[in-house]
């Protein structure tokens, strides 16, 4: 396994006829997406011996668009510099030293196609575009000239090796032309021969005509040169030969001097496993590469991806030799695009080939072997996942369709990748391995498909019956739970769990999977008992030992469910938003208890840890609602989208954001450890090396998948504010201002809701496969797939590389006459539509009504001999006694005639007309004409046929009877949803009495209000339609972020719980205070006094103590959280009067905070009886009891303050309520707890207002009330009294500091003296948990005069001191220290190791400086005396001895001692040495003989080493 970064790129674009090259050296780049990916080979690669030497290094990041060209410059001072063309209109020339931009173009006005830097002139670039304009631009001087050739559009160009002004351009039609650009692009060879695109050119190596021995006949076949006078002025010198490989599956070779073919090769058909049909001409891209100095040689790619090597030698037999032809599976399985040579630092001449495939293949000219394949990704990195079985074995859910499998331990190749497809067609959004079967993997898709896989077979995979509606978000595997689909009998030991999109949990079970699988929302409604409507599930994650299952929802809830029949045993209501990622801590750590750590993501960019072991443990008969964190982890800007702890360690995580980084946390801590910030996009999965516990695997949308290693980052947090990814990428994705055509706005697929959200899909749902980086990575067809948006909102390319674009006009540039032209015609333009504007009045005042009856209206205006001849032919029909044909024929024609005669004659006029009208566009004439003859049924058949239906027909339809009229009605409402009139369509249907029908209609087009008002006027108010109409509208509106809305239609539906659930999805304080007052009216107490307690603590970040009271007032059960926050206004108010009166006015205080007057216990109390009518012992207990039931986790530095102060009055209420019920044992206790809180978060202030304000005297009066030295409580009452005694010695060492200590106010001055840095100085990490003090405790900034003396108070705390010297817990935290300091010197050796692995990887050659010894020396660990001093490397021996005997030191100690903290021993004899050096003679020499025969015994840690020689030397 190699110990260095690595990256799985984004795949090479498709259609394109040069996006790789490569030069001497070493150095190959590809185009992918909308940059370029830089890749080093050879030795200079640096890759550790036995593996392809070749390293992914870089990337080329500034095109907006796709990249549709890539190549070098190919002279030797200058294979610095690059050039690349894009989509989004620009050349951009590079310099890859620096990855930076030198210059850039925007000459051409339409999709550039074609690109290649002259190997002849050293700054020369020239491109073409689909529109067939040719540019030269010229680096140095700046200068363009540009060349409009052929009307058509350009495939492919290459500039000529030997001449500096020749350029060979192919066409899409399949010509191609030779010009020079030095006589203005004139055309020199206009070579016909292929009749399909011409996908590449390559001129022959040597210059001249002999290195070929081509047959006399095909020499002589053509006589003359179709352009015969540009024959004459062609130099000898310029003869060459060209070779062109076009679709029409033929490669041609043209001779430049007689300006025609010499040669054709017909590609053969090869009949390979697992090859194509060759008749399917789609299918082929026909790239050539003619070797250098190798004229009789000619490279070229084939149908299925294999490459033919062909010998030119003899012109009458076509040989050809097959790349890789002794090893199977070595070719490319689809076609190749791109074929680029490159000399090594080594001279190997290699071969690097991009294809349909997604890998790109580096071959061995000398051997035509393939030497390594660097595979890539064609779609977002949707999911990670290890094996758990097969160790290293990575498996990654692509958007591209395909699951990769890659074995990141192999030894022999990096990149050994496994890819599969069969059955998959959609874009893999989640993965799962089975914790015990070998090679047993589950897959999910964004269309809703649940499979397994098994990898070591070539199966396709099984896939279940049941889909899901939507994506499938999250998978896992778990117990079986009680249910009917798995049926009697065998049972398997663990079933699949999905997730998907719609909200639904479904459990297939993997050896049926083509049974129905089971919705456990069934199981939980009924263990539970619950009536609500379920919430709406977003993510699963079972406990490691499999009887713990936790459900994320879309509001943020966390569900905590207990096999087997899913009791649900808490709720945590911590997210306010749709829950994302959800992961059990490992149970194999160190501390076992931490497997009931749960840390959790949503689409808001916090982290949440909580501790579920007391709920596990406790076996709650009723749900607990859990809404205080057990570490909160801040630092991200946006949405997290994964998370996975360590294996390695205790409490370490990494979370995926989509602010595009990877941050890893130490959760006991609550701190941020380091940043990864390696990805271009928004980071979409993370997992955890299981062997390597500093490297981390992440994916993104960027197709990327990056390894990289926690030790190599810069960063130790997510970057903040602007810098953010999703700014960044608004920045960068704003293309330039083109008109386009507008194209039909493409459906996307719904992908987690508010998870995906904007415009990253990259894929439509009906295109019959996985389209991302321009590809239908489905097996099958791929050629014309549409190419979706790219993630930063930029189109990139189609698939099929020539679809042409609107014509543009740059106003830089002008091409000749283009401009004037469009002017013109806007001109024109406005000509033809400007008359109109007058005319209409004027037509409006003499338009008359049309006539019924025009034919025979304009027949009776026909001339005078006409009409006297149709009264003769009237005259005969109707009194002649037999009719001639003659007559008959003129009655015939003379329909008009009919009006006078009988009425079948009368019928035919009216057809005659009323066709008229229908050819004229006049239905309603027609209709109208219909009725006069009485035929009504067959108007509307008619019109309802023609989709003319109009109301007053309908109006009319009755008269053909009642069962007419209801088909009228029902066709009418037909055709007017087709004209989008939904409305008026449901009102007819309600006119015939189909309600049900009108409802429904009206739902399904979203007219909830009107489907709501129809249905609750016309159907029984306890019909179920309308309790459906009132969730479904409130689920949209929900999900639209009406919340007040949908609140009141779940009302209407008798759901009030969600009602209330809805509403408090805001968040803010008014939202959550309306839902609790709405959960209390309803009944639904639990949940109104959570949503109460949230509201409180919301309006507790502004300061709006009334408020707050109000709120908690709603619920009787929060009288306990009242007495807390009374508390907490009281101990703030305090505060605030000893700082400075900032923040005095935006803080709300209630009337009776103004009191200051008496003790502040006392204080606390009056008010409490006051406000509250506490009295009575009975009413104390209850609300002691109330409030027990509360547990908070332990403070780290980290905490935020205004949470820290309320977790402190808890402990203080706790405190004073024990008291009033003199249960002083507790009172201690909670005391100590609120102490402690303050002590371990470094907040000194804090701890001393608690102090001042609860033990004014010190701590004499609570051991009087304790009594008993055998006390339980004895032990908690010392640590107390110790950290009180901390505090007052710090007081007075800072005292000392002042130039004239005043008596009377020593404590207040030092105290707001130090208020700025106090948070920090004194305590670092002095906890028994962390490893001690800072290495250096902070010195007074000034001594005072020898002869300062000290008050009364000061001897008294000096005197108190003896109590801190406590040898017991001296010797308990020095064994912790010792722990710790070993795991961290532990820690140490990896990172170093892997270090000096990785300087072995990366060096030059043998002649590098070995860093093993000098990686050894900095292990050296200060921790022992004898060792260190010699400076030798600690054994790992040794240090598990340390460990073991420190641990069964700590064992040792009784649990009284272990349980309550202390404060540090050492550091407080130091502060005391400290003193006595500064006020001689000040502390006793018996306590300075204590306290140095301390620091001499038990500071030998690292930590304490310096100061112990200071003092005790």
């Amino acid at each position: 396994m190699s110990l260095e970064p690595r990256t799985l790129p984004p795949s090479p674009n498709w259609y394109c006829t040069r996006c790789s090259d490569a030069v001497p050296g070493g150095l190959f780049g590809f185009a992918a997406r909308t940059s370029v990916f830089l890749v080093r080979v050879g030795p200079g690669a640096g890759a550790i011996p036995g593996t392809p030497p070749f390293r992914v290094i870089g990337e080329l990041v500034g095109h907006t668009e796709r990249v549709s060209g890539f190549t070098f410059s190919h002279h030797p001072d200058q294979y610095n510099l690059c050039a690349t063309s894009s989509d989004d209109g620009t050349v951009k020339i590079w310099d890859v030293e620096t990855k930076t931009v030198v210059t850039e173009h925007a000459l051409h006005q339409h999709t550039i196609s074609a690109l290649h830097w002259s190997p002849r002139v050293k700054d020369l670039i020239v491109s073409g575009d689909e529109k067939g304009v040719v540019f030269c631009y010229w680096l140095n001087r700046s200068d363009s000239q540009h060349f409009f050739i052929e009307p058509r559009t350009i495939f492919c160009l290459t500039c000529s090796p030997h001449h500096e002004d020749l350029v060979a351009i192919g066409y899409k039609d399949g010509i191609v032309v030779i010009i020079d650009i030095s006589k203005k692009g004139e055309v020199i060879h206009r070579l016909r021969g292929h009749d399909d695109e011409i996908h590449s050119i390559a001129w022959c190596p040597l210059p001249g005509e002999d290195c070929l021995s081509i047959n006399q006949e095909e020499n002589s076949e053509e006589p003359e040169v179709p352009n015969g006078k540009v024959r004459a002025q062609t130099p000898v010198t310029k003869g060459c030969y060209l070779a062109t490989g076009s679709k029409d599956q033929t490669i041609r070779i043209w001779s430049c001097s007689r300006g025609r073919g010499v040669m054709t090769l017909k590609l053969p058909f090869l009949k390979r496993r697992g090859g194509v049909d060759p008749t399917v001409k789609e299918r082929l891209w026909l790239t050539l590469h003619w070797p250098k100095d190798q004229p009789t040689q000619l490279v070229s790619s084939c149908f299925g991806g294999e490459l033919l090597l062909w010998d030119l030698t003899q012109s009458w037999r076509r040989k050809y030799t097959l790349f890789s032809a002794s090893s199977e599976g070595q070719n490319h399985s689809r076609i190749v695009f791109n074929l680029c040579p490159l000399q090594t630092e080594d001279d190997k001449q290699l071969l690097l080939s991009t294809s349909m495939d997604r890998d790109v293949k580096c071959w061995d000219m000398a051997t035509l072997e393939c030497c390594w394949t660097l595979p890539s990704l064609g779609g977002f990195a949707y999911s990670l996942a290890f094996s758990p079985v097969d160790t290293g074995c990575l498996a990654i859910g692509v958007g591209d369709g395909m699951i990769r499998v890659w074995n990141t331990l192999s030894i022999k190749n990096n990149y050994d990748l496994k890819s599969f497809w069969q059955g998959v067609k959609s874009k893999v959004t989640a993965l799962c391995w089975h914790p015990t079967k070998e090679g047993c993997l589950a897959f999910g898709t964004d269309d809703g498909k649940v499979g397994l896989y098994d990898t070591y077979s070539s199966k396709p995979p099984q896939i279940s019956s049941t889909y899901h509606k939507k994506t499938v978000y999250s998978l896992a595997w778990g117990p079986p739970i009680p249910s009917m689909s798995l049926g009697e009998g065998d049972r398997p030991s663990l079933t699949l769990y999905s997730c998907g999109g719609e909200g639904l949990v479904l459990q297939h079970n993997p050896w049926k999977l083509n049974g129905e699988a089971f919705d456990i929302n069934k199981l939980i409604r009924d263990t539970n008992s619950i009536k609500y409507k379920l919430p709406v599930h977003t993510e699963i994650s079972w406990k490691a030992d499999g009887k713990i299952m936790a459900l994320g929802n879309e509001d943020g809830s966390i569900e905590v469910f207990q096999v087997p029949n899913l009791k649900l045993i808490c709720t945590i209501q911590q997210h306010h938003k749709l829950v994302n990622a959800i992961c059990w801590h490992h149970d194999h750590g160190s501390q076992p208890e931490l497997s009931c750590l749960v840390a959790s993501g949503s689409n808001n960019a916090v982290i949440y840890v909580h501790d579920l072991k007391a709920v596990i443990e406790s076996n709650p008969e009723s749900p607990v609602t859990i809404t205080e964190p057990f570490r909160t982890l801040s630092g991200h800007t946006a949405k997290i989208t994964s998370l996975a702890w360590s294996p390695h360690h205790d409490g370490r995580l990494v979370s995926a954001s989509y602010d595009g980084t990877a941050q890893v946390w130490d959760t006991l801590r609550g701190e941020p450890l380091c940043n990864f910030r390696g990805h271009r996009g928004r980071l979409l999965c993370v997992a955890w090396s299981p062997v390597d516990p500093d490297c981390i695997y992440s994916g993104a949308d960027d197709f990327c998948v990056h390894k990289w290693l926690v030790s190599m980052q810069e960063h130790s947090r997510p970057p903040q504010g602007k810098k953010s990814i999703e700014l960044e990428k608004k920045r960068l994705s704003q293309p330039k201002p083109k008109p386009k055509k507008k194209k039909r706005p493409t459906a996307r697929v719904p992908v987690k809701p508010g998870l995906y959200d904007g415009n990253e899909e990259e894929g439509l749902r009906g295109s019959g496969g996985p389209v991302e980086n321009g590809s239908v990575s489905d097996q099958e067809g791929e050629e014309e797939a549409p190419e979706p948006e790219l993630p930063c909102g930029v189109p990139s390319a189609a698939a099929n590389a020539v679809v042409s674009r609107e014509p543009v006009i740059c106003p830089a540039v002008s091409l000749g006459l283009e401009k004037p032209r469009v002017i013109m015609n806007n001109k024109v333009t406005l000509l033809k539509k400007e008359p109109p504007k007058d005319r209409p009045e004027a037509l409006v005042k003499k338009r008359k009504a049309r006539l019924i009856l025009p034919l025979s209206t304009s027949l009776d205006h026909r001339s005078k001999e006409e009409l006297h001849q149709d009264c003769l032919v009237l005259a005969t029909a109707k009194y002649s006694q037999e009719l001639n044909e003659g007559v008959s024929a003129d009655l015939e024609e003379r329909v008009h005639l009919g009006l006078f005669t009988d009425r079948a004659a009368l019928y035919r006029m009216m057809e005659a007309e009323g066709k008229g009208h229908l050819e004229n566009g006049h239905p309603e004439l027609f209709h109208q004409l219909m009725l006069w003859k009485g035929d009504l049924k067959g108007v509307l058949q008619t019109a309802a046929e023609r989709g003319e239906l109009t109301d007053s027909l309908v109006a009319m339809a009755p008269v053909a009877g009642y069962h007419v009229w209801l088909w009228a009605v029902e066709a009418f409402a037909k055709q007017l949803c087709f004209q989008d009139q939904h409305v008026k369509a449901a009102s007819h249907l309600l006119s015939i009495h189909k309600v049900y029908e009108a409802v429904e209609l009206l739902k399904s087009n979203h007219f909830y209000r009107e489907a709501i008002a129809v249905a609750k006027a016309r159907l029984r108010p306890e019909d179920p339609v309308l309790k459906d109409l009132y969730l479904c509208w409130g689920a949209v509106l929900e999900k639209d972020g009406h919340y007040a809305v949908a609140a009141k239609c779940y009302l209407g539906a008798a759901s009030a719980y969600d009602a209330a659930k809805v509403l408090a999805k805001k968040g803010d304080a008014a939202s959550l205070r309306t839902a609790a007052e709405l959960a209390s009216i309803v009944g639904e107490d639990e949940l109104s006094a959570s949503l109460a307690l949230r509201c409180a603590q919301e309006l507790l970040l502004t300061r709006n103590w009334v408020r707050a009271q109000e709120a908690l007032q709603l619920h009787e059960s929060l009288k306990g959280q009242r007495l807390v926050f009374c508390l907490l206004e009281l101990l703030s108010k305090l505060q605030e009067e000893r700082q400075p009166s900032e923040s005095k006015s935006s803080s709300s205080y209630n009337a009776w905070s103004t009191d200051t007057e008496g003790p502040f216990t006392e204080r606390v109390t009056a008010v409490w009886r006051s406000a509250f009518g506490l009295d009575t012992p009975e009413q104390h207990q209850a609300a002691l009891q109330q409030l027990q039931s509360i547990q908070y986790p332990s403070a780290t530095n980290n905490a935020p303050s205004k949470q820290l102060l309320l977790h402190i009055c808890h402990d203080l209420t706790l405190a004073v309520l024990s008291q009033q019920t003199a249960s002083w044992d507790k009172a201690v206790e909670a005391l100590l707890r609120a102490v402690v809180r303050s002590y371990d978060s470094g907040n000194f202030t804090v701890m001393q207002d608690v102090h001042s304000a609860f033990l004014p005297e010190g701590c004499d009066h609570l051991r009087d009330k304790l009594g008993d030295r055998q006390s339980p409580a004895m032990p908690a009452f010392k640590s107390l009294e110790a950290f009180f005694i901390y505090g007052r010695l710090y007081e007075l060492w800072w005292s000392l500091s002042r130039p004239r200590p005043e008596s009377s106010v020593w404590v207040r001055a030092a105290h707001r003296r130090t208020s700025s840095t106090e948070r920090h100085q004194p305590l670092g990490d002095a906890g028994p948990e962390a490893g001690g003090p800072p290495a250096s405790p902070p010195e007074p900034s000034r001594p005072p005069e020898p002869d300062v003396g000290l008050t009364e108070e000061s001897e008294r705390v000096l005197g108190a001191c003896k109590e801190l010297f406590s040898e017991t817990h001296a010797s308990l935290q020095n064994s912790r220290r010792t722990v710790a300091e070993v795991q961290e010197t532990l820690a140490e050796m990896i990172r170093q190791h892997q270090k000096s692995q990785l300087c072995k990887s990366t060096a030059n050659g043998p002649d590098t400086n070995d860093p093993e010894p000098e990686a050894e020396r900095s292990l050296s660990s200060p921790q022992s005396q004898g060792k260190e001093a010699k400076n030798e490397p600690v054994s790992l021996p040794e240090l598990t001895r340390r460990l073991t005997e420190a641990n069964e030191k700590i064992a040792k100690f009784p649990e009284s001692v272990k349980t309550w903290p202390f404060p540090d021993v050492l550091e407080c004899c130091l502060v005391l040495l400290h003193i006595g050096s500064q006020c001689p003679g000040r502390v006793t020499q018996e306590m300075q003989q204590q306290a140095r025969e301390l620091l001499q015994k038990y500071g030998n840690t690292q930590v304490y080493q310096r100061h112990c020689q200071t003092f005790c030397t």
